[in-house]
């Protein structure tokens, strides 16, 4: 195991060279030292160079922070996927375009497809990472194991034939619990973060683009990320994800009767 204060012995180009990152990383690290004690296992698994697509659980408004912490740390700058109509707010827009994000729109499969080819390009071309949450928003299991997962994470690493890397974690729950309130005290507690071996996707090569390829990518993808995070909390995984289809729960917005709202 890491702990929060570890470092890569070689630091990757991405956080040596000057950036807005740079600038983040001084603010915004030492804040969430303060109320996080992050400890990293598995920190072999991500890359420190060339690009990757990590695929982390998502059940509080705050852990992206708590996950971009914890990538700064070990020597690459988190990238994450955001909605397109972000970049076009004022300075927020102007913040994700300096900092690398990457806009993604709503599309049909076709254009989703054509989308995925040209980011994964990118991403090569730039030998950059990206975070993007499978899932797509926060998830609607009760006990808070990752739902069914979303296809974005998939297509675009089979698209690039990019590293698509699992990650979970666990301990945000107790700082800012889902749709409930910032708990700030005791100060640094505990979250644990794991990152898993990269999927092996060689038996998908030939049929990439094809929807079904990428909905078993997926599927094995959320298992990775529930097996993870059962390690974490010492319990088993459910044998299957949660589908809020089949609970007349909406996928997108804010859960409506949470019992943490």
């Amino acid at each position: 195991m890491a702990s929060s204060g570890s470092r890569r012995r070689r630091a990757s180009a991405e956080k040596t060279r000057p950036s807005v990152f740079w600038v983040l990383g001084a603010i915004v690290v030492p804040l969430v030292g303060l109320i996080a004690k992050i400890e990293i296992e598995g920190e072999e698994n991500l890359p420190e160079e060339g690009p990757y697509v990590l695929a982390p659980n998502h059940y509080s408004e705050i852990d992206p922070v708590l996950v971009a912490a914890a990538v700064w740390r070990l020597g690459r700058a988190p990238r994450f996927m955001a909605k397109e109509s972000l970049f076009r707010v004022p300075v927020l827009g102007w913040a994700l375009r300096a900092t690398g994000m990457i806009p993604v729109a709503r599309a049909s499969s076709a254009a989703a497809a054509k989308q995925a080819i040209e980011t994964a390009e990118s991403l090569a071309a730039r030998r950059a990472g990206v975070i993007v949450y499978p899932e797509g928003t926060l998830t609607r299991d009760p006990d808070l194991w990752p739902m069914r997962g979303k296809t974005g994470a998939a297509r675009l690493a089979l698209a690039g034939g990019i590293p698509l890397i699992p990650m979970a974690h666990w301990g945000v729950e107790r700082i800012f619990p889902r749709y409930g309130r910032l708990s700030l005290w005791p100060l640094r507690k505990r979250v644990r973060v794991v990152i898993g071996p990269a999927l092996d996707l060689e038996g998908f090569s030939d049929r990439s683009q094809h929807p079904g390829a990428q909905l078993e990518a997926t599927g094995i993808l959320m298992d990775d990320i529930a097996g993870l995070l059962g390690g974490l909390r010492g319990e088993q995984a459910p044998a299957e994800r949660w589908n809020p289809g089949a609970h007349g729960q909406s996928e997108t917005g804010r859960l409506a009767g949470d019992a943490d709202a």
